[in-house]
């Protein structure tokens, strides 16, 4: 898989964080802990001046694909980003910060406001999202022609596309023509559960490398993780189940390599699961084997989580090559 390059596919959004002292918000704005629910620009307003005058807040690029593709990027694999924003200060914000971090953007436009997606951090670094997909939502199967495919070897996916099954659908069979390796984050677990037979049969049919964690990979298979694993593995080329704290477990074939946890000094989990793909994506399309390439998930997700919001300074992943050469 040496030197490919990665195409991904999802919803570009500004996140919006704010750190909140305990859940008495999320409980009051009806959001469970740890899951991302879809609201109205109405309500995306509403609650981002509210937790901004209550708490304050700051903003970066996220939305999960556009994550994992900047941390490609950033660990000097070519990757490039499609998906639709606003012709407003939002989407040129998103634009911007996507060319600072060397991904090629490939984004339509539309009238409607750019995506934001607003996330509440607990003090135990869980992040709960109200998302406002905006103009990322109006990508649609007809947008998804074929040379937008062309020079890319690998085909990456966020599994909130589940919300759009003819899309989803589309994109998959038009890399699956170009005769592309696809792989699918499963991104959430109560998407999961609504969606599960659409991912089967995308599993069976599609999917080539699957990420999920504890709770997504027990939404899809019903099965605690690393039974999870198996019956994912026996299904793809690469299954990855990511167990938190307790690190992952990765297959290939009948290949199984545990990757240890790596200690982290906790603030917040936002885009933590995106850099794992990023860092695991980036050792195998450098020809790394499956262990190498969990510990380098591992490395960019330790570094993560020891921040605000998705996004790292040049002095982090200064430390992150560092790690990843010793290895």
């Amino acid at each position: 898989m040496a030197n490919q390059r990665i195409l991904g596919i999802g919803s570009a959004l500004v996140d919006i964080l704010s750190q909140v002292p305990d859940e008495k918000i999320l409980n009051e704005l009806g959001l469970p802990k740890g899951s991302m629910t879809y609201v109205d620009a109405d309500a995306a307003v509403k609650i981002g001046e509210r937790l901004t005058q209550l708490y304050g807040s700051q903003r970066a690029s996220g939305g999960s694909t556009a994550n994992t593709m900047s941390g490609l990027a950033r660990l000097g694999v070519e990757s490039g980003f499609l998906s639709k924003i606003g012709t407003d200060e939002v989407g040129e914000f998103f634009k911007m910060q996507m060319l600072e971090t060397l991904v090629k953007p490939q984004l339509l436009t539309s009238d409607t406001p750019s995506g934001r997606a607003i996330a509440m951090v607990t003090p135990d670094g869980e992040r709960t999202f109200a998302t406002c997909l905006g103009a990322a939502a109006e990508i649609r199967p007809d947008d998804i022609k074929p040379e937008l495919f062309e020079g890319w070897d690998i085909f990456y996916v966020e599994g909130y596309l589940v919300a759009n099954p003819t899309l989803l659908e589309k994109a998959l069979d038009t890399a699956y023509a170009k005769g592309m390796t696809i792989a699918m984050d499963m991104a959430s677990y109560n998407e999961v559960a609504k969606n599960r037979e659409l991912l089967l049969r995308l599993l069976n049919d599609r999917l080539d490398i699957v990420f999920a964690n504890e709770q997504e990979s027990f939404a899809l298979t019903g099965l605690e993780p690393e039974a999870a694993l198996h019956y994912i593995a026996e299904r793809c080329q690469i299954a990855v189940v990511k167990v938190g704290a307790k690190g992952a477990f990765v297959q290939r074939g009948s290949e199984v390599v545990t990757v240890p946890p790596m200690k982290a000094d906790v603030i917040d989990t936002t885009g933590a699961g995106d850099m794992w793909a990023s860092g695991f994506l980036a050792g195998l399309v450098k020809g790394e084997n499956l262990e190498k390439c969990g510990m380098m998930g591992a490395i960019v997700a330790k570094n993560i989580i020891e921040v605000m919001g998705a996004k790292m300074d040049a002095t982090r992943w200064a430390k992150i090559h560092e790690a990843i050469a010793k290895l």
